[in-house]
């Protein structure tokens, strides 16, 4: 593909593996080409840039040679509340039973680090009228928390206390960025069906803070929190198909194996089985109509099945089910990192998403409606404080400019509307915590097609 083309690749997965990134589908982005964000994600069935692998491999071998390269400005609004208590005053004696309050009385704190940049990268190349080959660099997704103040009441003397921080020890939060550099080869199966196949490659790295106060409930309180940021890489694969089955309606199909990851060693004693942190299985299935005069309409089915990762799925339960406490750490295998270890509760989801696109001269455009489910539990908002992962709608709008025959500007805009979660505090019986977030995203985007 060139010594150029290498270059521009090395540049973006260097960019991208500095920037972090909160996801919106969880923690997956909605959409990574530019083309589909402006359609809320949607495009399985419907491919327009080389970005188009990170949803179907199929659509490669329609986007002929050509490069795209994109940069998203990304700005999550993030906070939590805690009303009602705390169970127990401070300076009261309550023995091995000291609830944990967080906050003494009403406490709200926004999350810090409102602004990311997302870069991305494809290029295809046209082996011939019948195969592809292409490259493909974007940010699966992630998750940021950072909170500054506040305070959290327990006993660790068996006199209900004070401390610093949401979790009682500090600024709390953590950080996870995920990058994907997928090789992607798709070819014809006949006039009117391709299919495609991405090799991937996954990097992704994670810090934790502030966690210190859980550390009576680790398997391994040295690597539990405060430890900087870990990598970790893994391979994996996406398969698809594309084509027609009626004239003017398109179908496609695409899925993702769960991916085995390396293990945050320096996060064994906070996430199950000794830091296992795997990226869970996903497909998509949709359809493109095409309605005449330039205007297409699009419809995706998404399916993250967050239930592969225990990490993440696991509830918070087990640690007072499943693991006994103690000075040194935690045993039994609810605890903290344990081979059944309690983690976010987060639930499979489902997710639609609609678009509708039409062109008029030298420009076309988008616009896109998603809504998926609520992957947090209200039982399990304790936790989610540093993964508040609650956004459940996308409303979108873009367009492409053609600036000549080999090339084009490319735009989208998202805002997901403010969503809450609220639930019981397992820990203090009183309290009630709730969770909120709304999101904007403007990405823009340069295509260019090679002779």
């Amino acid at each position: 593909m060139g010594v150029r083309s290498s270059s521009i690749a090395t540049l973006i997965l260097s960019l991208g593996m500095t920037t972090g990134a909160w996801a919106t589908n969880g923690y997956f982005a909605h959409g990574i080409s530019t083309a589909e964000k402006g359609l809320a994600g949607a495009g399985v069935a419907y491919s327009q840039d080389t970005l188009a692998a990170a949803n179907n491999p199929a659509g490669m071998l329609s986007q002929g040679d050509r490069l795209d390269v994109g940069l998203g400005y990304f700005a999550p609004m993030r906070e939590y509340s805690s009303e009602g208590g705390p169970a127990v005053p401070v300076g009261t004696p309550c023995g091995a039973n000291c609830p944990f309050s967080i906050g003494n009385g009403d406490q709200s704190i926004d999350s810090e680090n409102e602004e990311f940049w997302i870069p991305s990268f494809g290029y295809n190349w046209m082996i011939d009228d019948n195969r592809s080959l292409g490259v493909s660099v974007f940010g699966n997704g992630g998750l940021n928390s950072e909170y500054k103040g506040g305070v959290a009441l327990f006993g660790p003397t068996g006199t209900q206390a004070e401390f610093v921080g949401t979790f009682g020890d500090g600024t709390a939060g953590v950080d996870l960025s995920q990058l994907f550099i997928s090789t992607t080869y798709a070819a014809r199966i006949n006039e009117k069906w391709t299919w495609g196949l991405s090799g991937i490659i996954a990097y992704q790295r994670f810090e934790a803070k502030g966690l210190g106060s859980f550390a009576g409930f680790s398997t391994d309180p040295a690597n539990l929190t405060n430890n900087d940021h870990e990598e970790s890489t893994g391979f994996g694969v996406r398969v698809g198909v594309q084509g027609e089955l009626a004239p003017g309606l398109h179908f496609g199909a695409a899925f993702q194996p769960e991916i085995d990851m390396e293990e945050f060693d320096d996060y064994a004693g906070l996430f199950a089985d000794d830091g296992d942190f795997d990226i869970p299985s996903n497909w998509t299935v949709g359809l493109a109509v095409d309605l005449g005069q330039d205007r297409m309409f699009v419809v995706d089915v998404q399916r993250i099945n967050y239930t592969d990762v225990d990490a993440v799925s696991n509830s918070f339960d087990k640690l007072l089910t499943g693991c006994s406490p103690g000075p040194t750490g935690g045993t039994g295998d609810g605890c903290l990192g344990g081979s059944d270890g309690g983690g976010f509760g987060w639930e499979d989801i489902n997710i639609v998403k609609l678009g509708y696109q039409w062109r008029d001269e030298n420009m076309t455009w988008r616009v896109g409606y998603s809504k998926g489910d609520q992957p947090i539990p209200s039982s399990e908002v304790l936790f989610n404080i540093l993964a508040p992962g609650v956004i459940r709608e996308h409303v979108t709008f873009g367009f492409t400019r053609e600036m000549s025959p080999q090339s084009a500007l490319n735009f989208a805009f998202m805002y997901a509307p403010a969503n809450d979660v609220d639930g019981g505090n397992p820990l203090d019986p009183t309290q009630v915590i709730e969770l909120e977030m709304y999101q904007y995203e403007l990405v823009i985007g340069y295509s260019h097609l090679l002779d």
